[in-house]
């Protein structure tokens, strides 16, 4: 009792989530759903959206929030490919210029992350306004340099980056887990990390405190802008091509996995090992969905009232600690 009394309520919930899907999996479709190829698949999927929902996670762990990430993710994929493909030569791209097309990825993932950073932190527009502005920005940008259509052509080497294995994991899974552990020292172990949870809590505060609040937003959006990068520069390799309209649904899809691995909506509160296994959870449950056939629309619509369901008991939840503190 006293081990579960000091487990996060919050991990409790998801464990139990957990449970829920793998034994209705296990009643529904077990042959399917626990096969070898099936469970495999998880490991290809669930680092992209991954990766960029620890941005989402950190921006709203600040107190902001960042949707601008699909449109960057995407943005970068399609300008990584127009180098490989109208530079590089396609197919005969050599090593120098995939890893030249990558390096330019990650900057403008940086850039866009500043260009928000600086909106949002100097001259106080709110973020939702900034990263919902960007998302249409950014994925203007890539449809102008596409000029419609996909880039297709890539070199078989940058396709593996995505779809290859190392003693048959995925590249994807070690890459989740670097990120993964990268993003709990960042917030547990580093002063940055401590200012970005202060910041959440209270931004006057913060700022009275002698905290730089314009550098930790800078900071916390330049880092969100790489990691939706990187998740960039992996569906543009797992599809093979770059195309302005990749992944339209990981908006919503890492707002719902942020606020269901703890993270309060109002900032200030939030842990990697909630978001990760939040990240796993989902993909437990995409491929549930997919393995007994529901329409994705029908997905969506699933995943909206979730994350509304989890939004009222966090509201109702914070409304009586609140109360209870007062007494």
């Amino acid at each position: 009792m006293k081990l579960l009394k000091k487990i996060d309520h919050n991990i409790l919930s998801l464990l139990g989530m957990y449970a829920v899907v793998l034994i209705a999996m296990a009643i529904l479709n077990p042959s399917t759903y626990y096969s070898t190829l099936n469970i495999k698949s998880w490991f290809y999927l669930f680092p992209e959206y991954g990766i960029l929902t620890f941005g989402m996670m950190l921006c709203m762990i600040s107190g902001g929030i960042d949707l601008s990430l699909v449109g960057i993710a995407n943005l970068v994929g399609v300008v990584a490919s127009y180098m490989m493909v109208n530079i590089g030569g396609g197919k005969e791209c050599g090593m120098g210029m995939i890893i030249g097309a990558i390096i330019v990825g990650l900057i403008i993932g940086v850039l866009c992350g500043a260009f928000n950073g600086f909106l949002i932190g100097f001259l106080h527009i709110p973020p939702m306004l900034v990263t919902l502005c960007g998302l249409q920005l950014y994925t203007g940008i890539a449809m102008i340099v596409t000029t419609g259509p996909g880039i297709t052509g890539v070199p078989q080497s940058y396709i593996n980056i995505a779809n290859g294995t190392i003693a048959g994991i995925p590249h994807t899974l070690p890459m989740f887990i670097i990120v993964t552990l990268v993003m709990s020292f960042l917030l547990k172990s580093t002063t940055y990390g401590q200012k970005v949870y202060f910041l959440g809590s209270n931004e006057v505060a913060s700022k009275y405190s002698g905290i730089n609040n314009f550098k930790v937003i800078m900071t916390t959006y330049m880092i969100s802008g790489f990691l939706g990068a990187i998740s960039g520069i992996l569906t543009s390799s797992h599809y093979g091509s770059g195309k302005s309209n990749y992944n339209t649904s990981y908006t919503l899809l890492s707002l719902l996995i942020v606020v269901l691995g703890g993270v309060h909506p109002d900032g200030g509160k939030g842990k990697v090992i909630g978001v990760t296994l939040a990240i796993v959870l989902l993909q437990l449950i995409s491929s549930a969905f997919s393995v007994l056939r529901i329409d994705t629309v029908i997905t969506d619509l699933v995943y909206g009232l979730i994350l509304i369901a989890v939004l009222v008991i966090t509201n109702i939840a914070a409304k009586r600690a609140t109360k209870v503190k007062t007494k």
